[in-house]
């Protein structure tokens, strides 16, 4: 598929050079700093060195006092405490979290995590009525409960006290809780807005420390569980979110003993060397998360909980096994929507893509959509059958908002919600044709040519004789990357492979690539292997790519991750 190369915008050329002088590093370096908004010697030394004094005052965020309040309260007063969480990623680390670390000042305490299909997201009227049953006088939601204004009044109409901490954008109406702590309320003035739901918890208990004179870093030892929340929700790892980050990693890395449910996960997917937020995303990520899709969420928290290997190793397997038939539905049914969209002629000439099928998986679903875009770059919503209706995912392409496009066809819905790139949906199924006819519509009246491709956000052109040692570990100082703060992208024109590129797995080419006959580096480009008849005559092209370390059996080489290629 052909992708866009847009470079990012220049920052004024004094600019970049003051801040070269200051730091004593390139104008390549200086420019990619400054992209991103670190202008000045104070602002890099920022970024470079990440500290938990910079961290803001949790007091600052609206209702923290009063939830703090509450929180001691309930400790004094040994009353039940019930931990409730959403069932992804963000879901189970908070809860782990929050439960982690109040188990140890209280055995009054559970964790409740919703039934993905049987209650669905957020607060449910089954985790109340829970609650009342057995005696619970506290609710600390975590990840969920901002639009769930119903649920805290019928909490309170059985005496049951409430505490928010969402980090999702709120609705006109606020949930009468005894708090809400959610930065994204109109009404908080918290400096940063961008904590995923664990943080948010992370705040309050950090507050709970400062109130009761307990050492910070007792809280500091969970920012293992922080850091995997923040990657696995793709928040920016910007301001806050990059100092937990930055020291969720450095526990994660040791020297100390890892936590044995965060070691387990590591074995079962095979990461080795040194974890970063990629390592996150795609090895624990997909584990978690299909606790929730395929089983029970429950079996995520306890995994993170376990104070044993042979306890955590025992969950692991249970989540693996979940993410093993997950990864099976997933392939099945991306074959079978490819399969839909290209024997139809009016799905495959689409602007957009609507797929409906009674027996696929409702968990999967989403990343169905995803895979689908892979392939057909167009907003995309897979439809499943749940309790009697069509229930489904929409992912979306960059710019386009698919939220609205959803909302276009309100009349036809039963609920919807999400956001520009993501959203979920549910309608009668006798409503999906029409629909599918006016979804795409909109698609077709709103997206513009650029959005139909998929484009790379460039950070500089170089020359080859630029990749110095010093050069690639500066760009490795800039770690963690994440959304906010990408690994820095690079193009190189016209170079050309030393006579060594060969086919690897099938699809994927190994180079060594040299763009003066003098410079070469090793290179990885993943699926461009029917490339190779091209570039093993010598022919020369452009290169769009990152710089990353490669770790092959204890030998640490820089290598190229090629991105695209182009011909000249």
């Amino acid at each position: 598929m052909e992708k866009r190369w847009v470079f990012k915008e220049e920052a004024p050329e004094e600019v970049v050079q003051q801040l070269a002088d200051s730091l004593k590093i390139s104008t390549t370096i200086a420019g990619i700093l400054c992209q991103r908004g670190i202008c000045t010697f104070e602002e890099a030394k920022t970024f470079f060195r990440p500290s938990l004094d910079d961290l803001h005052d949790p007091f600052l965020m609206k209702d923290m006092a009063e939830a703090v309040d509450r929180l001691t309260e309930a400790l004094h007063r040994s009353e039940k405490i019930l931990v409730y969480g959403d069932y992804d990623v963000d879901g189970t680390t908070s809860v782990a979290l929050m439960y982690g670390f109040l188990r140890n000042y209280t055995h009054q305490i559970e964790f409740y995590i919703p039934d993905r299909y049987k209650e669905g997201y957020g607060i449910s009227t089954a985790g109340i009525e829970y609650a009342a049953e057995n005696g619970f006088n506290l609710i600390i939601s975590l990840d969920c409960g901002i639009k769930s204004a119903d649920k805290v009044a019928l909490a309170s109409s059985y005496g049951i006290d409430f505490i928010i901490c969402d980090h999702h954008l709120p609705d006109d109406d606020i949930p009468q809780a005894v708090a809400v702590l959610d930065p994204k309320r109109p009404d908080c003035l918290y400096p940063y807005k961008e904590l995923a739901g664990c943080g948010v918890g992370f705040k309050l208990l950090q507050a709970f420390c400062i109130q009761n004179s307990i050492a910070p870093d007792v809280l500091f030892n969970f920012l293992d569980l922080v850091v995997v929340s923040i990657a696995a929700d793709i928040v920016p790892i910007t301001g806050e979110n990059r100092v937990l980050a930055y020291y969720g990693l450095q526990l994660l890395n040791g020297p100390g003993p890892m936590r044995p449910g965060l070691e387990a996960l590591q074995e079962l997917a095979g990461i080795t060397g040194e974890m970063d937020v990629n390592s996150i995303v795609f090895g624990f990520s997909p584990r978690i998360n299909a606790a929730g899709r395929m089983g029970d969420a429950k079996n995520s928290v306890r995994m993170l909980l376990a104070q044993t290997k042979e306890e955590a190793f025992r969950m692991a397997d249970i989540i693996n096994e979940s993410n093993k038939e997950r990864r099976t539905k997933d392939s099945n049914i991306t074959k079978e929507a490819l399969q839909m969209i290209e024997e139809d002629d009016f799905l495959r000439n689409s602007n957009s893509t609507v797929l409906y099928k009674e027996t696929w998986h409702k968990g999967v679903i989403g990343i169905v959509a995803s895979r689908c875009i892979e392939k057909y770059y167009r907003p995309t919503i897979i439809l499943t059958e749940s309790n009697g209706k069509a229930s489904g995912s929409a992912r979306s392409v960059h710019g386009f908002n698919v939220h609205s496009a959803i909302e276009s066809c309100a009349d036809l819905l039963d609920q919807y919600g999400g956001h520009m790139y993501a959203a979920g949906l549910t309608l009668p199924v006798e409503n999906i044709p029409a629909f599918r006819e006016r979804f795409e519509q909109f698609v077709t009246n709103v997206i513009t040519e650029d959005q139909k491709t998929p484009q790379i956000v460039i950070d500089a052109q170089i020359e080859f004789g630029q990749i110095t040692r010093n050069f690639f570990n500066i760009i490795k100082q800039m770690e963690p990357f994440g959304p906010g703060n990408m690994r820095p992208v690079f193009v190189s024109e016209c170079v050309y492979d030393t006579g060594s590129v060969r086919v690897v797995g099938e699809t994927h080419l190994k180079l060594r690539l040299t763009q003066d006959g003098y410079t070469w580096f090793d290179a990885i480009a993943f699926g461009f292997g029917e490339l190779y008849p091209r570039i093993s005559k010598g022919i020369p092209f452009d290169v769009c790519y990152s710089i990353e370390e490669n770790n092959y059996r204890g030998n640490i080489t820089t290598q190229l991750q090629i991105k695209d290629i182009r011909f000249r």
